[in-house]
């Protein structure tokens, strides 16, 4: 079963339900984060300056990822699971998990819709409706 999680209360609950399926069928549970690409720096008199390096925009980002991670992994103790934790920087997020759901052989990506309708899901789109839209696995959306 693959989580992805971005940290918000929608995200939790859905993993919440992944830790009671997996509990429920004897299924392993990875937890995925992807974090923003490397913001493009800022511009003035002709010179680009970058706030971080690459690398260490990259740690900076593990590190925030690992703490999501670890209040996640906490919660699967209290369901007798384990836990493993895949991290990457994407710039489409739902490439990410779909890519990640194929690497580690998952049989159903459970993820979190933020019930977004009309106008803003229009503008703002949603990773959990790309995932939906080009996922060959199941997708199990937890409202």
């Amino acid at each position: 079963i693959l989580v992805p999680l971005d940290g918000s209360p929608f995200s939790m609950k859905a993993l919440r339900h992944a830790y009671r399926l997996a509990q429920a069928v004897g299924a392993r549970v990875t937890l995925f984060h992807a974090s923003p690409e490397y913001p493009v720096g800022v511009t003035a008199d002709g010179v680009i300056y970058q706030p971080l390096t690459r690398a260490e925009y990259a740690k900076l980002r593990k590190k925030e990822a690992n703490h999501l991670f670890s209040a996640a992994a906490r919660k699967a103790t209290t369901f007798g699971l384990s836990v493993e934790t895949v991290h990457d920087i994407a710039a489409a997020p739902w490439k990410a998990i779909l890519a990640t759901a194929k690497n580690q052989r998952c049989d159903v990506i459970v993820m979190a819709s933020h019930g977004r309708s009309g106008v803003a899901a229009l503008l703002l789109g949603s990773e959990t409706q790309k995932v939906l839209t080009h996922s060959r696995l199941p997708v199990l959306v937890v409202h």
